[in-house]
């Protein structure tokens, strides 16, 4: 399975007509990203989606990011992720995560549970599933949605590696230091392209509007250091800045770059603009050539 060292992350493609969203995800394998990450939030379903993607596409690798514990059981889960990697042989990777509280008891309507030890009853769950199908030709992979130290240990023994979503780059050494060597480490890096700090810190603060409400991400947040005082009124311009790189395509790059540097193999670019519900395939287009010949 060839990740390369930069994909993309969106959500945007929900927000579209399904002949639509196939459309660019075909323009963006033809550009030449490896890797498409889809989510699973109130949108669509990520199974469906994936197949929807990878039926549009040639060559790239489609991940969830992540699929829920809370939205299947483990046996339907262990059945999508082997249905797709039949299918489509080394072109599906199954990022699977333990959401949030809110999510879960709120809106699924379930009872969130301790997230150690619900994933790794999960995982125990999946590995043991009954399937009957033609199961893939080779090892179906997946990694974990993982933060704090111990699902980052759980994602280094049951899981390709991890996938880190809302971090700085400061997260990327410590995952690193706790993966150890081998696993991957594909956290995901929000960005903006755009030269003005008014407009860019704009477009930051409206994405992590939400996110510094899930107790999850503010907790990793500050086990890194970070202090209320950061955490408030939208985040402080500091934090704002780490968590979403903004500028021109240099910019971007350096932000990739030093997540490298910092132990990553793969980075997920999640690229923001003013208006979520319109495509940014000009920003597409734009950052390609940058940040895939890394």
């Amino acid at each position: 399975m060839q990740l390369g060292r930069v994909g993309l992350w969106t959500f945007q493609l929900d927000l579209q007509p399904a002949s639509a969203a196939r459309e660019a995800a075909t323009e963006l394998d033809e550009l030449g990203y490896s890797t498409l990450w889809l989510p699973e939030a109130v949108g669509r379903e990520p199974f469906v989606n994936s197949a929807l993607v990878l039926s549009s596409t040639e060559r790239m690798v489609v991940a969830t990011g992540i699929a829920s514990v809370w939205a299947r059981d483990a046996m339907t889960m262990a059945a999508g992720h082997l249905t797709l990697s039949e299918a489509f042989p080394g072109r599906f990777l199954l990022g699977v995560g333990v959401s949030h509280q809110p999510m879960v008891d709120h809106v699924r309507g379930h009872h969130y549970e301790k997230p150690l030890g619900k994933m790794r009853s999960y995982l125990d769950e999946m590995d043991r599933a009954i399937y009957v199908a033609p199961r893939p030709p080779d090892e179906p992979r997946r990694v974990l949605a993982a933060l704090g130290p111990k699902m980052l240990q759980l994602a280094a023994e049951r899981a390709l590696g991890a996938h880190p979503y809302f971090v700085p780059v400061e997260h990327t050494a410590v995952a690193r230091e706790v993966l150890g060597d081998g696993p991957m480490l594909c956290p995901e890096q929000a960005v903006v392209l755009s030269t003005d700090p008014d407009e860019a810190r704009a477009a930051a603060r409206q994405h992590m509007g939400t996110y510094l409400t899930l107790p999850n991400y503010t907790n990793n947040l500050r086990r890194l250091g970070w202090t209320d005082d950061d955490l408030g009124d939208g985040g402080s311009d500091r934090l704002v800045d780490a968590i979403v790189a903004w500028g021109d395509e240099a910019a971007i790059v350096e932000r990739i770059q030093a997540h490298l540097a910092a132990g990553a193999d793969h980075v997920c670019l999640q690229v923001l603009s003013s208006d979520a519900t319109v495509l940014p395939m000009a920003e597409w287009r734009t950052l390609a050539p940058a940040v895939l010949s890394l």
